[in-house]
C-alpha cells in the first residue's frame, strides 16, 4: 500500500466536485444539529477508521442522538442513532441530487427531522444551484476516493504529531467541508479586532492570532494541485520574506495575503515525507511567530505541561 500515492487534481476532478458537494450536503446538517463552539470547531469532519464522522449530533427535541459516517472502504454513508437503529446506502452511482434525496429519506426514515438549512453549496462556482437540482456532479470513482482517504489518513497522522508539540490553545485536526482540506490551527490568544463589515463566519474563525497549518487537495481559483500549507492571520510585516524549509516550500499570494506552500508532489518525491513535512510546518510557524512576537518559550514546549518534567523550549 502506497502511504503517499500521487492524486494530481486532474485525475480525479469530477469526483472530487462531486463528493466535495456530498460532504457540504452532510456537513450542513452537522452544523445545524451541534451545540455552536468557539472559532466554529463544532462543525467540520473528524477522522475514523474507515472514513470520515459528523460525531454524535443532537439531542433533538424528542432526544435523538445520531451520527453521519461516510464510509471510504466500503464506500457507503451510514446514519446511526445512539439506540441502535441504523442505515446506509452506497456512495457509487449518485449525482448530487441522487445523494441529496437519499440522504434526506435516509434521515427521515430514522425519524430525524433535521435538514440543511441552506440547502446550496457554499463558496462553490455553482452556489445559486439547489443541492436537489443538481445532476452535473455524478462522478464517484472509488480508486480515486480510496487514495484520497489515505492521503487524508497520513496527513492526519502528522497534524497530530505537530499538534502535540505546542502547549498553548491549538484545535483540533478537523477536515473542512466547505473548502475540502484538513488542518490544525495554533492559537496566541490574543482578541483581533474586527469591525461589523466582517462576514460572521471570518469574524468567529479569525477572532484570535492564529497560525493554521494544513493540507488541500487542490482547486480551480487558488492553487492547482494537492500541496501542503500555513498561513498566519493576522498577517505581519515581512512574512513573505521569511526562510522555509525544505528547498521546495514558497511564499505565494492568495486573496491579497501570504501562504507558505509545499506541493505535495515534492514531498512525494522524497525518501521521508514525514520529516519533510513536518520540517515545513516548524519553519512555517516559527516565521509567523516570529513576527507576531509569540511568547514561544512558553507556548512551544513539546506540548508538554507537567510542571515536574522539563522539556526545552523548542528553537524557532
Amino acid at each position: 500500500m502506497e502511504l503517499f500515492p500521487a492524486l494530481p487534481r486532474e485525475s480525479w476532478a469530477a469526483t472530487k466536485e462531486t463528493l466535495h458537494r456530498f460532504l457540504q450536503i452532510v456537513g450542513k446538517v452537522r452544523l445545524a444539529a451541534s451545540a455552536r463552539r468557539n472559532h466554529w470547531w463544532n462543525v467540520p469532519f473528524h477522522l475514523t477508521g474507515d472514513g470520515i464522522t459528523t460525531r454524535p449530533c443532537g439531542p433533538l427535541v424528542d432526544g435523538t442522538v445520531f451520527t453521519v459516517d461516510f464510509d471510504f472502504t466500503a464506500h457507503r454513508l451510514r446514519v446511526l442513532t445512539l439506540d441502535g437503529r441504523h442505515t446506509s446506502f452506497s456512495l457509487m452511482g449518485l449525482s448530487v441530487g441522487d445523494f441529496y434525496r437519499a440522504f434526506t429519506a435516509a434521515l427521515s426514515h430514522l425519524g430525524i427531522r433535521t435538514l440543511p438549512e441552506h440547502p446550496y453549496p457554499f463558496d462553490l462556482p455553482d452556489a445559486a444551484r439547489p443541492f436537489e437540482e443538481d445532476d452535473e456532479h455524478h462522478t464517484y470513482d472509488p480508486a480515486a476516493v480510496g487514495r484520497y482517504w489515505t492521503i487524508l489518513t497520513q496527513v492526519m497522522l502528522i497534524l497530530e504529531k505537530y499538534a502535540a508539540g505546542y502547549s498553548g490553545k491549538t484545535s483540533p485536526v478537523h477536515h473542512f467541508w466547505h473548502t475540502f482540506d484538513i488542518a490544525v490551527t495554533r492559537f496566541s490568544d490574543r482578541l483581533v479586532t474586527q469591525d461589523r463589515s466582517t462576514d460572521p463566519v471570518t469574524r468567529e474563525a479569525y477572532s484570535r492570532e492564529v497560525i493554521s497549518s494544513g493540507f488541500w487537495f487542490g482547486d480551480e481559483r487558488s492553487y492547482p494541485e494537492p500541496a501542503f500549507y500555513s498561513y498566519t492571520a493576522p498577517e505581519p510585516d515581512g512574512l513573505e520574506r521569511q526562510p522555509l524549509d525544505p528547498p521546495a516550500a514558497r511564499w505565494t499570494e492568495s486573496n491579497g495575503a501570504h501562504i507558505a506552500l509545499l506541493p505535495y508532489d515534492d514531498v512525494r518525491a522524497t525518501t521521508d515525507p514525514r520529516a519533510e513535512i513536518l520540517s515545513f510546518y516548524h519553519s512555517a510557524y516559527a516565521a509567523g511567530a516570529r513576527l507576531a512576537c509569540w511568547p514561544a518559550d512558553q507556548l512551544c514546549r513539546n506540548g508538554v505541561t507537567d510542571p515536574q518534567i522539563r522539556v526545552p523550549p523548542r528553537t524557532l
